[in-house]
């Protein structure tokens, strides 16, 4: 069905599915469904893999944040020690820098009706991907960070990278305005589209946006010493110098690691084993970090922070500080892992994606716009 490109931002009108294949396009925190969309995967996967669960201990989603979230926590630690505000200028210097919301115009954004509350779009991906396709970044990672208001808990929101969704025009018209897969977004215009793509689908106002590069861990890794990982099955990469990892509980150090987390044609589900290995991999490096006391040592704490800081890449106007005092009283217990509603993976523009649960969608982003998601999940405990 055509699409309107000119839908505005702040509604989706709702668009039916042909031949009743796909699920029919509801209404999306309160804007006009408008068709959504992402990229053509390099590898031709299907996405698959087991549906993410709610326990009372999250897993695999939270290995997703584990280094952004050891980073915030670990600065507030040390502006709770009183007199240490320089450190934290001298952290929040190390950190790249872009200009997320370029071009953006204010009026066609959602508007944000619970100023006080926090809302970040996180998004991972792998720069240095040898199978990445040179100049096109892809974001194989993508949460919607919550904060409430009242401080007391933080909701992740993870969107699949393979969400079909509508891909609205650039503010100048010269990309965009077609259905893809989410992650393509980036490709087409950078982070600031990723930013409309986001804001276009959820209905929710982004405030800052934190990039991390699987990458630029290979230097945090080796800063630890190294972490432990299971590797599922054995195998041998793809790349030079084509590394046999054996299956069992392993040691890797940092070129190692970053190496196994890339492979994905020698499992079943493909991309979706190098997606958990990746989540695996941040979980390791979380552990690591704690069991040896990295949190607690100065020294080690300053070498850490130091890495990390350098790993990422956040908007201009993001303080270290604010997001430090933002979560200084977090913990672990503290985060609720959520994923975006959808009804399954289909074929569309001639490749598998997955579709939108447009209807608890809705509902859901609603929930985070009007500051009330504790409530949302009081009545939706199988989220």
């Amino acid at each position: 069905m055509p699409v309107d490109p000119k839908a505005p931002a702040s509604g989706r009108a709702a668009v039916p599915r042909a031949g009743g294949a796909r699920p029919g396009s509801g209404r999306i925190s309160g804007r006009a469904a408008v068709p959504v969309r992402g990229y053509a995967d390099d590898a031709g996967e299907p996405p698959g893999g087991r549906p993410p669960t709610r326990t009372g201990r999250p897993r695999r989603r939270w290995r997703r944040i584990a280094v952004v979230t050891a980073l915030v926590l670990a600065v507030g630690a040390v502006l709770g020690t009183g007199g240490l505000l320089w450190y934290a200028h001298d952290l929040d210097s190390n950190m790249a820098r872009t200009d997320a919301f370029q071009g953006i115009d204010p009026q066609q954004r959602p508007a944000k009706p619970i100023e006080s509350t926090f809302n970040a779009l996180i998004l991972g991906s792998d720069s240095r991907d040898p199978d990445g396709t040179a100049g096109k970044y892809r974001a194989d990672t993508i949460i919607l960070l919550h904060v409430p208001s009242d401080r007391s808990r933080a909701f992740l929101i993870s969107i699949p990278r393979d969400l079909w969704v509508y891909i609205p025009p650039t503010p100048d018209g010269s990309k965009g305005g077609f259905e893809d897969k989410i992650n393509s977004a980036t490709a087409h215009g950078g982070v600031p589209l990723m930013v409309q793509t986001v804001e276009n689908y959820t209905g929710v106002r982004i405030d800052h946006v934190i990039l991390v590069d699987f990458g630029g861990f290979v230097e945090v890794t080796d800063a630890l010493g190294g972490v432990e990982m299971d590797i599922e099955q054995t195998i041998t990469s793809i790349h030079k110098p084509y590394r046999t990892f054996e299956a069992g509980r392993r040691e890797l150090r940092g070129e190692e690691a970053l190496d196994y987390i890339r492979q994905r044609m020698q499992f079943p589900d493909g991309d979706f084993t190098r997606m958990r290995n990746q989540q695996q991999f941040l979980r390791a490096l979380m552990d690591k970090a704690t069991s040896t006391g990295t949190l607690t040592n100065p020294a080690r704490l300053n070498a850490f922070l130091q890495t990390v800081t350098r790993a990422l890449t956040v908007d201009e106007d993001l303080s270290l500080i604010d997001a430090a005092m933002t979560f200084r009283n977090l913990r672990s217990d503290d985060l609720t892992f959520l994923t975006s509603p959808h009804v399954g993976t289909g074929m569309a523009g001639g490749q598998s994606v997955v579709f939108s649960d447009d209807e608890r969608a809705a509902d859901l982003y609603e929930a985070v716009r009007q500051d009330r998601l504790a409530q949302w999940l009081e009545a939706n405990p199988d989220a």
